[in-house]
C-alpha cells in the first residue's frame, strides 16, 4: 500500500449553536486503503466527512483531499472524490436510467454505467421512477452515482443501511472490488461486522473527538475483555472466586449462565477453578472479543443521542445542497 495520504484532516473543529460537533479531529487516509469511521449517533462522524467532501466549512483546522482544499477548490475536489450521502433524494419522476445518464454527463471520463448497474442489481429497474424504488434500491442507486465519475476516492456514509443481508454482502464484495481497482474508500458505518471485514484502519469518533485509531485487530486487542468465556456451571460458583480471577474485565449472570470477559490468563484460571471446585461447565465456549466489544469499551460513556451529527437540521441542509 502506498504511503502517500490522499486525505489529510488536521485539528478539525466545527460547532453548531456554540456546541462543538467536531473537536480537534485529526487523521490521514492512505491511497488505496479502506478507512472506516465509527462512532455513536451524534458523535460527529457525518460532520467530519462532510467537511472532507466540502459540504461544510470547518471553523478551524485543515482538510486536504489529494492536496486540494475541498471548500476553496470544490470543483477540482469533485473530480477526484465521489460521495454517497447518509440521506439523499432525486426527482420523483426521474428513472434509474435517466439518473445514471445524467450523472455520467457531469464527468469527462465516467465509468460505463451499464455494468455498474448490473453489478448493483439495478438492470431490471432502469425504467423505474425514483419514487417507486424501495429503500434498498435507492441506496444501491446512490452508490452507483457515487462511483460513476470514476473517482480516486469515494466516501460512503451508511452505505448498507436498508439493505437485506444478501444485498449487504454483495455490496461488501463490490467495495472490495472498488479498492482492488485502486480507489480509496472512506467508509462511515454503524455495522461492526462491516467495518471489521472491510476496513484496513478505523477511527472511532466519540463526543466529537478521535477516541482511537487503529486496525480492527488493534482495536479489538485494546478491549478490556479480549477473550470471552461462557458456560453453565453444574453448581453456582462463589462470587468471590470469580471476582478474584486474574485479568477479569467483567462477569455476567443470565439464566444460570456465566459470561466472563478477560484474557487467556483468565481462561486458564477459570479451568483451574472449575477443576478445584469440582464444578462441571456445560456448553463451555471461549471466543475472541469482536469489534463490537472494542467499540462498546471505547464509547461506554457516550449518551444515547439519536439525533444526527449536524444539530438543528444542518445535516439535512447539506444533503439537500448536494442533491440539488
Amino acid at each position: 500500500m502506498a504511503s502517500t495520504p490522499v486525505i489529510e484532516v488536521s485539528d478539525l473543529r466545527k460547532s453548531y449553536g456554540g456546541r462543538p460537533a467536531v473537536d480537534r479531529v485529526s487523521f490521514t487516509v492512505e491511497e488505496g486503503e479502506i478507512f472506516g469511521v465509527l462512532g455513536p449517533n451524534g458523535a460527529g462522524k457525518t460532520t467530519t466527512v462532510e467537511c472532507v467532501e466540502g459540504l461544510r466549512v470547518p471553523d478551524a483546522g485543515r482538510v486536504r483531499v489529494t492536496g486540494l482544499d475541498p471548500v476553496t477548490e470544490h470543483a477540482a475536489t469533485r473530480r477526484v472524490l465521489g460521495a454517497q450521502l447518509q440521506e439523499s433524494e432525486l426527482q420523483a419522476k426521474l428513472t434509474v436510467r435517466e439518473a445514471l445518464e445524467l450523472y455520467a454527463a457531469f464527468y469527462t471520463r465516467p465509468l460505463d454505467w451499464r455494468p455498474l448497474a448490473e453489478r448493483l442489481g439495478l438492470t431490471d429497474k432502469l425504467t423505474t421512477r425514483f419514487a417507486k424504488l424501495s429503500g434498498g434500491q435507492k441506496q444501491r442507486l446512490f452508490i452507483a452515482l457515487a462511483l460513476i465519475g470514476n473517482p480516486r476516492i469515494v466516501v460512503l456514509d451508511e452505505l448498507t443501511t436498508g439493505l437485506d443481508p444478501r444485498a449487504r454482502r454483495d455490496t461488501w464484495e463490490l467495495i472490495e472490488d472498488i479498492r482492488a481497482n485502486g480507489v480509496t474508500v472512506l467508509l462511515v458505518t454503524h455495522f461492526m461486522e462491516e467495518a471489521q471485514r472491510l476496513c484496513d484502519r478505523i477511527a472511532v469518533i466519540d463526543k466529537g473527538r478521535v477516541a482511537a485509531l487503529d486496525t480492527p485487530a488493534g482495536l479489538i486487542r485494546r478491549s478490556a475483555g479480549a477473550t470471552v468465556i461462557s458456560f453453565t456451571p453444574s453448581t453456582r460458583l462463589d462470587d468471590s472466586d470469580l471476582n478474584a480471577l486474574p485479568a477479569l474485565a467483567s462477569v455476567e449472570y443470565k439464566d444460570g449462565r456465566v459470561t466472563l470477559s478477560g484474557t487467556d490468563e483468565t481462561v486458564n484460571a477459570v479451568i483451574t477453578l472449575l477443576a478445584r471446585t469440582h464444578v462441571t461447565a456445560h456448553q463451555l465456549r471461549v471466543t475472541d472479543a469482536t469489534l463490537d466489544d472494542a467499540f462498546l469499551d471505547l464509547t461506554k460513556d457516550a449518551t444515547d443521542d439519536t439525533t444526527k451529527d449536524g444539530a438543528n437540521g444542518d445535516t439535512d441542509d447539506a444533503t439537500k445542497e448536494a442533491a440539488a
